[in-house]
This record gives structure tokens, sequence and C-alpha cells, in this order.
């Protein structure tokens, strides 16, 4: 084992407002270099909310794990993603087994941390939410609000995507569900939709606003105040609902 350790940390980077379609990304810095910024340009490094969730993926565990740490625009699948794989070894915490399936001849080196600043840094990035504007702080509480109460789209027999705040749209909050009814078969091609709720972001404290908004969506059926946003027309046909001409801004 190396005398000398490697050390980490974890940088959140936002874009400027004005910025349509910039991405909030976790930048990991080791040694003080930000080693994506070399290996790979064909996106950008993970959102906070999979990276430095409250149950981060970075965190290492007994089993070694693969952890995407940036993926392409078009998509992972058209020009590829990088990789890692994390593995905890006694008091040492390794990323090694880099790996882009669109590039073969991704080189990054191995690198290990001392594990207790590694743990350390994970912890305080997943603790740090200074970085957030108030609409994203919304979306965030509302999330974790929503996840906690599940029968409220059981009931309609939905299930939430997620809730977000878009950088360029500081004004609003959205919410994201799917809408698939039936009991789930083996092929399971039963139709689904896509829905989304747009919120209006206020002056007000993130907290109230998260927990007003919240006590709104428990309160009525969220397929009534949605716009379909997802699917196809025929599912659309199917399940009786209009597919829209234009999909909302």
């Amino acid at each position: 084992m190396p005398s000398k350790m490697n050390h980490i940390a974890l940088q959140v980077v936002t874009p400027e407002p004005a910025q349509r379609g910039g991405a909030v990304e976790v930048r990991p810095i080791i040694d003080g270099e930000d080693i994506l910024a070399t290996a790979f340009d064909e996106g950008p490094a993970e959102d906070p909310r999979h990276l430095l969730s409250p149950s981060s993926p970075l965190m290492p565990s007994l089993e070694p794990k693969e952890v995407r740490l940036a993926e392409a625009d078009c998509t992972e699948g058209c020009c590829g993603a990088v990789f890692v794989t994390i593995t905890r070894e006694d008091a040492t915490v390794v990323w090694h087994g880099w790996r882009n399936p669109d590039d073969d001849e991704l080189d990054l080196p191995a690198y290990r941390f001392d594990a207790r600043q590694y743990e350390a840094e994970v912890q305080r990035a997943v603790a740090d939410h200074s970085w957030e504007w108030p609409a994203r702080t919304i979306a965030r509480l509302l999330e974790e609000g929503l996840r906690q109460q599940t029968r409220w789209l059981d009931r309609w027999e939905c299930e939430l995507a997620w809730a977000s705040a878009l950088p360029w749209e500081r004004d609003r909050v959205t919410v994201v569900f799917f809408f698939q009814p039936g009991e789930p078969t083996s092929r399971d091609e039963r139709p689904w939709l896509q829905f989304r709720i747009a919120l209006s972001v206020t002056d007000d404290a993130p907290v109230a606003q998260a927990d007003r908004m919240l006590q709104e969506l428990l309160s009525q059926d969220p397929r009534a105040i949605g716009h379909v946003c997802g699917g196809s027309r025929e599912f659309a046909g199917q399940l009786g609902y209009p597919w829209p001409e234009r999909f909302p801004a």
C-alpha cells in the first residue's frame, strides 16, 4: 500500500440562470485536479440528486460497486459515460476500474483515499445545500415529503418520478409522475402516461412553500392538475386522456 493517500473534494458547480440547458454537476477534485475535465467532454458530471442523496452511492460498502460520474448530453447509449468502481479495503477507499462504454481507451489511474477523509468529505457534501437556489431547495424538500406519502399516488395508480427545479426556471418547481393502471404482467405491456405539474415559487421561506405544496398535492388527484408530457398518443387514447398537440414549456 502506498504511504501517500490521494485527497478528494466534491465540488458542486451550478450554471448561470441564463444558461438554458445548463446542468448542476458534482465534480470530483482529486489532489486538486478536476479528473473529469480531461477524461470526458461529451457531457456534464452527475447531478447532486443522484450522487449526493442521503444514501449516496459514493459511500463505500462491503461489496465493490460501480457508480456513474458523468454522462453524455445525448445519453450514455449514444456517446458514453464515465463509470468508476468504488471498493473499501480496510481503512482505504479505492476508485478503480474506470469505464466508458463508448471509449475503450479511457485511461485514469486507481486512486486510494484514507477512508476517514473520504467518508467525511462525502458526508459533508451530502449535508451541504448552500449551493441551492430557493426553488431547488423546495424541490428537494417536496420530493422527500412525497416519497414518504406513497399512499397518495398508490390511490391513483401513479408513481412519482421526480421533483425538480431547472437552473433556468428558478420561478417554478416541477413534479413528474407516471400513470400505469392495472396489475403488472410478466411482459408489462400496459399503457402508461407521464404527467407534469408545474408549481409557482414565491418569496416565502422554502420550507414553508414545500410544506404548502405538499399539502395541496396530497389533497387531490394529481392527474386532474397535471399535463400529459410523455407516453404515446395511442396510450393516451386507451387511457382516456387527450394527447397534447404541443407539450408545455
